[in-house]
């Protein structure tokens, strides 16, 4: 507890110390406008051409990808700001360990991508354990959630879900794994607040969409009406050869 307290302590002493619009995002130069540098930028791939009309993530032509007609998500749509590659991975690696400033940032990019959902009634965001929100200092997801929250004027609730119990790592699994890993692990809180609305999960990456399949079923199930999802960043959908040549 005490370690959480000290860290996030740190965070905001880090903040004032050294104002984020005086250094590049990714690395650090110092530079006196925008977030990043010009060659930081280079490496930033925004998430703003083909992709799936449901996962959002970016995909070879603007057409469901063969992960979604395979197996549909529970949630209606999808969106992503960035690409999950490059400096995108160093930014979020950045922001969940310890340079929480990059929620402004990342709920910028979110609240511009979330005016192509349907009006969305609440917020809420992926949670953590206890033990593991001590461990970082703080919540990544609630961070951009709390912010997004603020500038979009949509309601956030707070612990909405709870994470029961810590999980393996989840990039070691496969998605069959990663299903099994998470099921039953989160916990609706507030069923009231979220019965009949729209409601949008907000986190900070997509990958294999376990997690995210795994809080809209169970917000479904407490009565939500319909479920969107926004993140930072998305990994890109990469077909199989044999996928190629379907194209």
């Amino acid at each position: 507890m005490r370690f959480g307290f000290l860290k996030n302590f740190a965070d905001g002493l880090n903040e004032v110390l050294f104002p984020d619009n005086f250094t590049c995002d990714v690395c650090g130069s110092e530079i006196f406008s925008e977030r990043l540098c010009g060659d930081c930028l280079k490496t930033i791939t925004f998430n703003d051409k083909n992709v799936c009309p449901i996962c959002g993530r970016r995909t070879l032509r603007p057409e469901i990808c063969p992960e979604c007609k395979y197996v549909l998500p529970p949630f209606k749509k999808a969106v992503s700001a960035l690409v999950y590659e490059g400096g995108a991975c160093l930014l979020i690696a950045k922001f969940k360990n310890g340079s929480g400033y990059l929620k402004e940032f990342f709920a910028e990019l979110i609240a511009d991508k979330i005016k192509e959902l349907p009006p969305i009634d609440c917020i809420v965001y992926v949670p953590m354990t206890k033990k593991a929100v001590n461990r970082r200092g703080y919540n990544q997801a609630k961070l951009i959630a709390d912010s997004v929250s603020r500038r979009c004027k949509i309601p956030c609730i707070k612990d909405a879900l709870i994470k029961k119990k810590d999980t393996a790592e989840q990039k070691t699994l496969s998605k069959k794994e990663r299903a099994e890993n998470l099921a039953s692990c989160f916990v609706v809180e507030k069923r009231n607040e979220i019965k009949g609305k729209n409601v949008l999960i907000i986190d900070d990456v997509l990958t294999t969409g376990s997690t995210s399949f795994a809080i809209t079923k169970r917000l479904l199930s407490a009565g939500a009406k319909r479920v969107y999802l926004a993140t930072v960043a998305s990994v890109e959908y990469k077909p199989f050869k044999t996928d190629e040549k379907k194209v």
